[in-house]
């Protein structure tokens, strides 16, 4: 069964849309990484402030791989140039395994 890891990022009101953007412009950046099942940006309807990143993988050696490779530093601040300002204040990382899965 897969994995699900949840980064719930605390995004102030007026700074939303930034993220999205973002991570829209980046949108096929991770197609052919092993592992990889699916992402997700969450967007909160009911006035929270956390706007949730939903990856699905097929394991954890998958997602722990992904974690220390050179396209995650990359993407995260870690590589050449100047980075745009973080947009979150925070974030939490969530792990979680499929119990069931319906389709």
């Amino acid at each position: 069964m897969s994995i699900v890891k949840i980064n719930a990022i605390t995004v102030p009101a007026d700074s939303g849309d930034e993220l999205g953007r973002r991570f829209a412009a980046h949108s096929g950046s991770m197609a052919g990484v092993a592992g990889f099942e699916g992402f997700e940006l969450l967007q909160p309807t009911d006035g929270r402030t956390q706007w949730l990143v939903l990856t699905r993988w097929a394991d954890e050696q998958s997602y722990d791989a992904w974690r220390s490779s050179q396209d995650f530093a990359r993407s995260h601040g870690g590589g050449e140039g100047e980075r745009p300002r973080p947009v979150g204040t925070s974030s939490e990382l969530w792990s979680y395994s499929v119990a069931v899965e319906q389709q």
